[in-house]
């Protein structure tokens, strides 16, 4: 085998041992982790990776009206990751994904810091270039008094 093709092979070899883990092939599985691991930006004080999150088109519903667009829900959200303390928690307790596997539902509980229950989120999450989650639509609603015993 001459030099050129050996070196072409085994940078074919490097490069299909060294990329990302393959995702796994569970649609809920990947909506899941997107949602976690957007509720971790909120723990984490990264703003700019919430933002990475958001779709273009993303319109996030609020007491005042709809946010539209990623820069007016980043600029928006911007204020509750100013402090050392993330003001809440969230997480999915609910996943379902279009058999298309190209648009999903989340749901679940928000937590004050304390871990009092304070609200419920859902949020539709559309597969977006290249293979990645992002949030299309997002709304947050406080529970009733009975809810938060």
């Amino acid at each position: 085998m001459s030099r050129p093709i050996v070196l072409a092979a085994s940078l074919v070899i490097a490069c299909a041992t060294r990329g990302p883990p393959p995702p796994t092939a569970d649609p809920r599985e990947q909506v899941a982790a997107s949602e976690r691991a957007f509720a971790k930006t909120m723990a984490d004080r990264d703003h700019a990776a919430f933002t990475s999150f958001l779709s273009e088109e993303a319109v996030f519903l609020s007491a005042s009206g709809p946010l539209r667009g990623k820069a007016k829900v980043a600029a928006a959200w911007r204020r509750l990751f100013e402090g050392e303390h993330a003001p809440f928690s969230w997480e999915p307790d609910t996943v379902e994904v279009l058999s298309s596997g190209s648009l999903a539902l989340t749901g679940g509980p928000v937590r004050d810091p304390s871990g009092r229950l304070v609200g419920r989120f859902s949020s539709v999450w559309r597969l977006e270039a290249p293979g990645r989650w992002r949030i299309v639509f997002d709304h947050g609603c406080d529970v009733c008094e009975e809810g938060k015993r």
